[in-house]
């Protein structure tokens, strides 16, 4: 029955506010992807525009960071959605069951081949070392342990970056993995929390190199018009990155949060990534991609799976802490 058709005006304008509260969905992140100009806010303000809702975006530190947090705060997590994640930390975080399977399937453009019920992916990159044209380039891992080129690079407890890293040096080196970390020691000039911080110190001048992404002289050239900036591609590989978002199994917006998602990978959601994540997207954006960003790709992409950064973890960090104690 319609009764509600003929509530008086005077009643209806008083709980009409209350009744059109839109729902609210919190998405924690890593600090990057919040900031004013990271993809954040047009995610945001796209993904708001269609849904009804708010979306509050929550800055969580770094990726190991983020997935500690959510470790620490377990179901009372306010968290509906993460996003921030990667393939890296991908069965740690399956492991919690804190995560639920989202029902987002798409046909994704990756440099390998992607089903999963849970992670939903985002965007993908490849890690390496980044400098000025004016620093000679090692080939590899081995060669710049050898050099005096100054290097600041991430804590692999708590960023994504720096957990590459490890596994990367651990994938390429196996049992001489500590004795490389050793002879890299005295090219760190600082290992940092996480991405941020030591890119500014990279600008800065504070180091001649940084572990960062392959894509990350792509910003420089687009976003500043500076073609200085370089990757160095490495004969062990260049490790690759695939971002994922997932929703929390606790979340009391599951249907929004698939909706997210969902966003997430269409082409109006991807279209946000290239130029503020400065990352490659999984689905064509909306509009296309750079042409800048062909140069983006490394030349030896090293896929280290989930499976294998799950069973090379604890060594790899382990591998890193005595190494630079040493």
């Amino acid at each position: 029955m319609r009764r509600t058709a003929y509530i008086l005006p005077a009643l209806a304008l008083a709980a009409g506010p209350a009744l059109a509260e839109a729902p609210v969905l919190t998405v924690y992140t890593y600090d990057s992807f919040a900031t004013e100009w990271g993809p954040g806010p047009a995610i945001e303000a796209g993904f708001e525009a269609v849904c009804g809702c708010s979306l509050r975006v929550v800055p969580a530190g770094d990726g190991a960071a983020l997935l500690s947090r959510l470790m620490l705060e377990g179901a009372r997590s306010e968290a509906d959605v993460v996003i921030g994640l990667d393939n890296f930390l991908m069965e740690r975080a399956r492991a919690t069951g804190l995560f639920a399977p989202g029902g987002v399937t798409a046909e994704y453009d990756l440099p390998v081949a992607w089903q999963d019920e849970i992670f939903v992916p985002y965007d993908w990159g490849a890690f390496a070392f980044v400098s000025t044209g004016d620093i000679p380039a090692p080939g590899s891992l081995r060669e710049l342990a050898d050099s005096d080129i100054a290097v600041v690079i991430q804590d692999p407890r708590a960023s994504t970056p720096g957990l590459g890293l490890a596994l990367w040096v651990e994938a390429a080196h196996g049992d001489g993995a500590e004795d490389l970390w050793a002879d890299l020691a005295d090219n760190i000039v600082t290992v940092t929390p996480g991405w941020s911080e030591a890119y500014a110190l990279f600008l800065s001048g504070e180091a001649d190199a940084v572990l960062s992404y392959t894509t990350s002289p792509v910003y420089h050239v687009l976003g500043e018009g500076d073609d200085g900036k370089v990757f160095w591609d490495f004969a062990e590989g260049n490790p690759v990155q695939i971002e994922v978002a997932a929703i929390l199994a606790h979340s009391g917006q599951p249907e929004l949060a698939r909706e997210f998602l969902e966003y997430l990978v269409s082409p109006e959601g991807q279209a946000a990534i290239p130029e503020t994540n400065w990352m490659f997207p999984v689905r064509e954006p909306a509009g296309g991609l750079d042409p800048a960003f062909d140069a983006g790709h490394p030349a030896r992409p090293l896929i280290i799976t989930p499976e294998e950064a799950a069973a090379l973890r604890d060594r790899a960090v382990a591998d890193w802490q005595a190494g630079l104690a040493r």
